[in-house]
């Protein structure tokens, strides 16, 4: 309808030209702050809870892997690129807002995802009282890990959550400031999973704050313009090398993995790199999102806005967008005598996995699969939840 109307010319209503999906997830997301807002109110611990997330979320040891990684990228850089360069400048905006507004975000967004979980299905809640924390705790971060793999394939495949994840993907020139640009709203179905495991397994024990930052830390420090591979150690945890061939705009089917990157093993979506291996680009082809590289790119401040804003636009008003989401969302390159073709001019010459593949995908639409959160739930805004 509005593809049509800009053919003819006609300039279309309000309403056809914004994402109603995209206002959806707004909603969402207001109705489980505004679940933790009133939870923490009535046990009147707003101010502690908040505290306590930014000390998880913020604390020293990730500011310092920061700084040490942004030194690192200047004496190893696995491509070369001015101290100021325009995409360091932006990305340095989102640390402002991940600071500012996302930090305090996420942590309400825990203890929502706590209350409404554990207020209406507790049954999930799993018998671990006596089990030891050697073994409990591990298989808890394991979990998480595991529902945070889940929510970045459906990022990948389902259109509305795509909107969303495609400004972290838009980077052409990733450092270690890329881990946190993400739009603010990415974060709200991928708490909701992620805080499955920890209430299944944990429901009366904390995770140690410690760890929460020590799992942040590993994934902030993939998106480091380094080429390291961890060795040894980067078969089982994502590496730098490992995660830039995800943000590749021809290989983004691969390399899901957050932390560890057995999931993507047993999924057959591991691709591992060699310090040999050539540097590749980064972004999306097509820029179907605004990005501070292109020629026509505003004052940093205003392009954050035009980012922010981009999911709520409808995308036949943007005709480059759908060309650009199928780049994205690919699937995984599969040998010439395994790969099919979907029919239907919508899908022409896409390559399709196979059907085991395609199990995955429709089990995650049955459920309703969520997106990728930065980091974990936070523990203490969970346990204030209960």
């Amino acid at each position: 309808m509005a593809a049509s109307q800009i053919q003819a010319g006609i300039r279309p209503a309000w309403w056809q030209r914004l994402c109603l999906s995209s206002f959806v997830l707004a909603g969402i997301t207001a109705l489980v702050l505004w679940v933790a807002v009133a939870d923490l109110l009535r046990q009147g611990r707003m101010e502690t809870v908040l505290s306590a997330g930014r000390a998880e979320l913020a604390a020293p040891l990730l500011v310092a892997l920061v700084v040490a990684t942004g030194i690192c990228e200047r004496i190893w850089p696995a491509e070369r690129r001015p101290v100021l360069a325009r995409g360091h400048l932006q990305d340095a905006c989102y640390l402002a807002l991940h600071a500012v507004v996302v930090i305090p975000l996420m942590t309400l967004l825990s203890v929502g995802a706590a209350a409404l979980i554990g207020g209406h299905a507790r049954w999930i809640e799993l018998p671990t009282e006596r089990w030891p924390g050697w073994l409990l705790v591990p298989l808890t971060i394991a979990a998480m890990d595991a529902a945070n793999w889940l929510a970045h394939y459906a990022d990948h495949r389902l259109d509305p959550l795509w909107r969303f994840h495609a400004l972290h993907h838009s980077q052409e020139e990733l450092s270690v400031l890329t881990s946190f640009r993400a739009h603010p709203l990415m974060h709200t179905t991928g708490f909701l999973l992620a805080t499955v495991p920890v209430v299944a397994l944990m429901p009366a024990r904390p995770i140690a704050p410690v760890l929460i930052t020590v799992y942040i830390c590993l994934g902030t420090l993939q998106h480091a313009n380094l080429r390291w591979t961890f060795g040894p150690a980067g078969r089982v945890l994502v590496s730098p090398a490992y995660h830039r061939l995800h943000h590749a705009p021809d290989t983004q089917a691969v390399n899901l993995g957050v932390v560890l990157t057995i999931w993507d093993v047993l999924a057959g979506y591991a691709r591992f790199p060699a310090r040999r291996d050539e540097v590749g680009r980064t972004g999306l082809d097509g820029r179907p999102v605004p990005v501070e590289q292109a020629a026509s790119a505003g004052p940093a401040l205003l392009l954050l806005a035009g980012q922010l804003a981009e999911p709520f636009q409808a995308r036949d008003l943007r005709g480059r967008w759908p060309a650009a989401r199928l780049a994205s969302r690919g699937d995984r390159p599969l040998p010439p005598s395994r790969a099919r073709v979907h029919p239907g001019p919508d899908r022409r010459n896409r390559i399709r996995a196979p059907d085991r593949d395609l199990g995955i995908h429709r089990a995650l639409r049955a459920v309703g699969a969520v997106p990728l959160p930065a980091g974990p739930p936070s523990a203490a805004a969970a346990r204030a939840a209960r």
